[in-house]
């Protein structure tokens, strides 16, 4: 009987999102739903598992916490992508490192979520509504006829683009691969530079992934382009802003406001100052919670470990090429 560490299952959902019962006689499951971040508790916490699954990019596995977990043989991460998850290091010691499918699309859908909670100002709206205050506090702004500028012009993006032209909106895309033709044929307009984007946008929504050329791509550099009203949107990773510079501008009132679902450091510090700014509406990385998603996510880790178990893993990741 081997044995199988589910990380960070903060609803205590993962057991009833698939059907673990065909691996009931060769593994047995632990599951966690409280998150830790130092390493010396997590490792041993991790000590005893032959098999571990991360929930996306919410526990790091960096070499040095590999080489801590001896008995580790499997890693299976939710999804087909983790930076947070030393690929080289983990092939080096032997261990395998699998992902699973998961559903395209919820992403997107929180993304319009956090742009119609701004834009009609909801959550404070709500609040008041719920404490019984003055019956109208703010005028919201109609989506239409604004621009929405899409960075990043992927399945996520494309989606969001897509949306935003539902809605009556003139979108522009922009992406370091793009051209004025694929921009026309999504029916979008072309930004030639991230400049044109940020400065022409009333709307700014990020969908690309976190490497070492996005990294802090959106600076206060970036920020003091952008329209004094103008709103910036991030579901994909907290890191491609730079977040004092961020901070700074929010709280200066040089942009509008900002819709996140993706912090630096996740769970986000309970003084964290976007867990007050009156113009941030905030989420704690729900973009792929989803029951669709969570079905892809442990239908695909039951596949991945059995397939692990009878010699033919799938779903592997591997090191890049050089």
């Amino acid at each position: 009987m081997l044995h199988c560490a589910i990380l960070d299952d903060y609803q205590g959902t993962a057991l009833s999102q698939a059907d673990f019962a065909p691996l009931q006689d060769r593994v047995s499951f632990s599951v966690f739903s409280d998150h830790l971040d130092a390493a010396v508790p997590l490792m041993k916490r991790l000590a005893p598992f032959e098999i571990v699954v991360a929930m996306r990019e919410r526990t790091p596995f960096d070499a040095d916490r590999l080489a801590q977990l001896p008995n580790l043989r499997l890693l299976i991460t939710t999804g087909m992508r983790n930076a947070s998850i030393d690929l080289e290091a983990a092939h080096r010691d032997g261990i395998t490192v699998c992902g699973t499918d998961g559903f395209a699309g919820s992403t997107a859908e929180l993304t319009w979520g956090l742009l119609l909670a701004l834009v009609r100002h909801i959550p404070r709206e709500f609040a008041n509504f719920r404490a019984g205050g003055h019956w109208q506090l703010t005028v919201g702004r109609d989506l239409r006829g604004l621009t929405l500028g899409i960075i990043g012009l992927g399945t996520l993006g494309s989606r969001v683009a897509a949306y935003g032209k539902a809605f009556g909106m003139n979108v522009l895309g922009w992406s370091r691969n793009n051209t004025p033709e694929r921009s026309a044929g999504l029916g979008l307009g072309f930004a030639p530079d991230l400049e044109t984007l940020l400065s022409q946008s009333d709307a700014v929504s990020i969908h690309i992934p976190l490497n070492r050329e996005t990294h802090g791509l959106i600076g206060a550099r970036e920020l003091g382009l952008m329209k004094r009203d103008a709103l910036l949107l991030n579901t994909s990773r907290g890191p491609i802003i730079d977040e004092p510079a961020l901070i700074d501008a929010l709280t200066a009132g040089r942009i509008g406001g900002a819709g996140l679902d993706v912090f630096g450091q996740e769970p986000l510090p309970p003084d964290h100052p976007f867990r007050t700014l009156e113009n941030v509406v905030a989420t704690p990385h729900l973009g792929y919670v989803t029951q669709n998603s969570y079905r892809a996510y442990f239908s695909g880790v039951v596949e991945d470990v059995t397939a692990w178990l009878d010699g033919r893993p799938i779903r592997l990741l591997t090191p890049a090429r050089p």
